[in-house]
């Protein structure tokens, strides 16, 4: 979704919940980096699972956003 969009939906609230385990900030200037306003991943990798073979599965600690 838009950066202008997430920021009109999301909350700091639902930031501080969807980042619970990520170190990051948690405010409203970076509110449109809330992770709800990307896809899905596991969705993108399954639509492209003839494409690709899935090796490793990561999983996010920090997010920087100077």
């Amino acid at each position: 979704m838009s950066r202008m969009k997430a920021k009109s939906i999301y909350t700091v609230e639902d930031q501080i919940r969807a980042t619970a385990h990520v170190e990051c900030r948690k405010d409203a200037a970076v509110i449109d980096e809330i992770p709800m306003a990307y896809k899905d991943i596991d969705k993108v990798m399954h639509a492209q699972r003839e494409l690709v073979e899935v090796l490793h599965t990561l999983r996010q600690v920090v997010c920087v956003k100077g």
